[in-house]
């Protein structure tokens, strides 16, 4: 071990040791298990929120054994897979309300850890899209992982082709990604049918402001 590492790990020790010395009274002194029993507090039963949320599906291990590059058959098989999964509303009625949606789109914490609190086990889970995504114009705090979705409606049109496809790729995205990072909104039942119906007027209806 040259000198440099045994500089670097004597520093990472005395870190360790410094951060304990800090630990609030009545602390356990196994802090693997306080963070064990942290972790499993942050979720909550039903609506995806218990444990089973970290067991993966078929198409998850896929994505994570092939490291998000699966091969072209692979692909074409798990997008199959997941496009069985998508379902319409009864009414047959892709688009909604846009000015519901722009409260999805905009607002919720998904399905984050800690995003629902015990005195509130009803709260919505929301889209909270632009976390990734370009809204408005005017909105500034947006994230970047994802494309920009502003003018989404006024550059594509309002075909019944282009709503479809917006309601299908709002519902699992992974029906057209196979390993896409984006959330399964529909699928996992972050979003309700009906929700994803008004994200998809807030996308697409001309009387947005994302099509102004």
């Amino acid at each position: 071990m040259t000198q440099k590492n045994i500089v670097l790990l004597s520093a990472l020790a005395a870190a360790v040791v410094a951060l304990a010395g800090c630990a609030a009274p009545g602390t356990p002194p196994d802090i693997q298990t306080l963070a064990d029993q942290t972790f499993k507090a942050s979720f909550l039963p039903g609506k995806g929120q218990d444990l089973t949320r970290l067991e993966q599906d078929q198409t998850q291990k896929d994505c994570s054994v092939s490291r998000a590059a699966p091969t072209k058959a692979l692909a074409a098989t798990m997008m199959a897979r997941e496009a069985q999964t998508i379902v319409y509303p009864a009414d047959g009625k892709l688009m909604g309300d846009w000015k519901a949606g722009a409260k999805v789109f905009n607002g919720g914490f998904t399905m984050h850890i800690g995003s629902f609190m015990p005195n509130k086990p009803d709260a919505v889970h929301g889209g909270n899209c632009y976390a990734c995504h370009q809204g408005e114009a005017k909105e500034l705090a947006y994230g970047n992982m994802g494309s920009s979705l502003l003018h989404w409606g006024k550059n594509r049109g309002q075909k019944p082709q282009v709503i479809k496809y917006t309601y299908e790729k709002i519902y699992n995205a992974k029906a057209f990604n196979a390993c896409s990072a984006m959330p399964r909104l529909g699928h996992k039942q972050i979003l309700s049918p009906k929700q994803i119906t008004d994200l998809v007027a807030y996308l697409v209806s001309p009387d947005s402001p994302i099509n102004k």
